[in-house]
């Protein structure tokens, strides 16, 4: 089915003109009734989004998974009720009373949309410019989506193609990670996004001259967009026939990204609350709710009030969404029928099948060579990607330090790059230094839906990415993020670049899972795992963050048990356990070395290996105790950062080997040696957290 723009100019009735006013009156009671919130945004943008849900976008409201289905993603999070108010009247789950229990405990509709919460929330926004970097990841989805199953459909033709819509405010474009996102956007032409901007002037602080200055529109044309200005109406309302038009026009724009500047009024028409701060964050007090009731000609006396005629019209959403589902039934089954092959793939990744006999082509590495686990993750990839298509990524322009290049001969760009390995459809993503809106874009698109993400950087600027990331754990969205360079390891370009509190405060973010492997085998068995955990299912999925040398670390027998996050690497000899060694990474070694020498010296030590805390936490505890035996109370944790993770597995008598400090410029070696991470250094602690269990 096609995709193209209609002509047709919008139809716009009386009863259209009600429901986006009856949208206004909702948000204002809504937010009245509990007693905080945002209500002028979603009261001047109700045109808008009554606009796209009703007369613009793809969809089905009782099927809001449907894979043809436009997307929709409000950036500007903190008016949920500008979506909630419409998910309500087209007919997507929602109704009056969860607009009633807006905010409150238990209700459907919190304070900002969550993704797996709420029927039809595509993504969970609120960070302001999150949004945003996810539209953009969507759109680009939706381009290699396309190239995995119908790359020579003609434009607009595929039942494949469809568009992301996004709506932004002032602060959405003021985050760093919104020109970011927008950057790549027009660098990538990605024709399927539009982005709405909400105009209006005004931030907590009052009219946005506080703080910004330039022409937004044009910087926006600047990136590479399709750029439109669409007034309002007289009367200082949004217009839904230049919304319409502008979007029309937006859509037959192929080569670009589009951009339409909305200039609007917040908590419009409020009498005395419109174009003031305190309507963008506080509800409007009972006097202004009624007297706007009154200009929109509602009951002031009543709340909440939605005629049957407006809902019964705006419910009709439900019928134009099975009938447009069943026309793009027709054209996939027809794109079936011509492309056997491509739907059996299609059905095994729509399914998170992984293809018949992937991990026979996993690599296994030599014992006793040194390999930086960076190293083993790229091969890991390109071995990989032969046989897993809709696996893809790349770096945040690292892809020669994190070994993220899954196909040098692809690269995700559009057809008129000059690059020779340019391709639409390209396996390769080039992030670009642009660290955040990667992390969001990579959520964007794992939300998205039908293929499997990661990205890369070096492990010290997961700072840029944290609330992205801290976002992928929220939505349970399975992302894979490839962090290397994640030690004092990486020698001499410093403590800038070196990492030290990273992996503790990585794994305090609830849902992350955080992997340190050891050698180049765990790393391989590390991303085994990782993808076989893989799943959109909302509360099931997870967010990965994979920790790789620079460096290269000896390599041990490859064990099955990495994937349960830790494990016995080597056993005591000579008798039972007299301290359990516990280390990650390239401390690994290290703590082999420290064994050893206590091993020579009579005293009978285990080595532990522990990859992943969060996979270990999962196991039962017969096994958690059969790796680290209760008995044994002479313990020693091994890592080069700070020591938070290590003290509930240590005991009193334990002790840390960690960083509790930032590094310095000089050889990793050397730094290892300086800073304790040694053989020798590791058997003294052991001795003396032996004494001390003694004692």
């Amino acid at each position: 089915m096609s995709t193209k723009p209609t002509t047709t100019d919008l139809e716009w009735t009386e009863l259209d003109q009600r429901a986006v006013d009856t949208a206004r009156v909702l948000a204002a009671d809504a937010v009245q009734k509990v007693g905080n919130g945002h209500p002028g945004t979603a009261m001047s943008l109700a045109p808008a989004a009554y606009t796209l849900f009703q007369k613009v976008m793809r969809h089905d409201p009782a099927d809001a998974d449907w894979v043809g289905r436009d997307r929709f993603v409000l950036s500007a999070g903190h008016s949920s009720l500008t979506l909630y108010t419409q998910l309500y009247l087209a007919g997507f789950g929602l109704e009056l009373d969860d607009l009633k229990a807006f905010r409150t405990w238990g209700s459907k509709t919190p304070g900002h949309p969550e993704y797996g919460h709420t029927t039809g929330v595509e993504t969970t926004t609120g960070p302001l410019g999150q949004g945003v970097a996810n539209a953009v990841g969507m759109a680009m989805a939706a381009r290699y989506e396309r190239g995995l199953f119908d790359p020579e459909a003609p434009e607009g033709e595929s039942p494949f193609d469809h568009f992301i819509f996004a709506i932004a405010g002032d602060g959405c474009l003021q985050e760093g990670i919104s020109a970011e996102a927008s950057s790549l956007a027009g660098h990538q032409k990605l024709g399927n996004l539009v982005l709405l901007w909400d105009d209006n002037h005004i931030s907590i602080e009052g009219d946005t001259e506080t703080a910004v200055s330039e022409d937004v529109a044009k910087r926006y044309e600047a990136y590479g967009w399709h750029v439109q200005r669409i007034a309002p109406k007289p009367d200082g309302d949004l217009d839904p026939h230049a919304i319409y038009n502008a979007v029309q026009a937006a859509k037959a724009v192929t080569d670009k990204p589009s951009f339409i500047a909305m200039r609007s009024i917040i908590a419009w028409p409020a009498p005395n609350a419109q174009n003031t701060e305190a309507a963008h964050g506080s509800a409007l007090g009972d006097d202004e709710v009624a007297a706007t009731k009154r200009v929109l000609g509602f009951d002031p006396e009543q709340s909440f009030e939605v005629s049957d005629a407006v809902l019964n019209h705006t419910r009709e959403a439900l019928e134009r969404g099975r009938q447009a589902k069943a026309e793009w039934e027709k054209s996939f089954q027809e794109w079936r029928n011509n492309n056997a092959e491509r739907a059996a793939e299609f059905d095994r990744i729509a399914a998170g099948e992984l293809p018949k006999g992937w991990e026979e082509k996993l690599p296994v590495f030599e014992a006793g060579k040194g390999v930086a686990t960076r190293a083993a993750s790229g091969k890991v990839l390109q071995s990989l990607g032969a046989v897993i298509p809709e696996l893809w990524g790349g770096s945040a322009d690292l892809a020669g330090s994190n070994n993220t290049t899954i196909d040098k001969t692809s690269s995700f760009l559009p057809a008129d790059n000059p690059l020779p390995e340019a391709d639409p459809y390209g396996r390769t993503i080039h992030f670009g230094i642009r660290e955040h809106s990667m992390a969001a874009e990579m959520n964007g698109i794992a939300l998205h839906g039908n293929t499997r993400i990661y990205g890369g950087t070096f492990l010290v600027f997961s700072d840029y990415m944290r609330n992205a990331v801290r976002l992928s754990a929220l939505m349970h969205v399975p992302v894979t993020y490839v962090w290397t360079h994640d030690s004092i390891g990486l020698g001499e370009d410093g403590p800038t670049h070196q990492p030290v509190e990273h992996l503790a405060t990585l794994r305090a973010i609830p849902g992350l899972n955080v992997v340190r492997p050891a050698d180049a085998n765990e790393t391989a068995i590390a991303w085994r795992e990782i993808l076989k955990r893989w799943t959109k299912v909302f509360g099931k999925g997870a967010p990965h963050g994979l920790a790789l040398t620079r460096q290269g670390v000896p390599t041990y027998e490859a064990n099955e048990d990495t994937a349960k996050g830790g494990y016995v690497l080597f056993e005591a000899e000579g008798g039972a356990p007299e301290v359990i060694l516990i280390a990650t990474g390239s401390e690994v070694h290290v703590a082999v070395g420290a064994r050893e020498r206590l091993q020579a010296e009579g005293v009978p030590t285990r080595v532990v290996s522990m990859p992943s805390v969060e996979w270990f936490e999962e196991q039962d505890q017969g096994y958690r105790e059969s790796v680290l035996l209760p008995s044994v109370k002479a313990r020693v944790a091994v890592e080069a950062g700070i020591g938070l993770t290590w003290h509930k597995y240590v005991g009193d008598a334990g002790r840390i080997v960690s960083l509790e400090h930032f590094g310095a410029s000089a050889d990793g070696k050397v730094l290892f040696e300086e800073f304790g991470f040694t053989a020798e250094n590791v058997a003294a602690v052991a001795k003396e957290s032996i004494a001390a269990a003694q004692r």
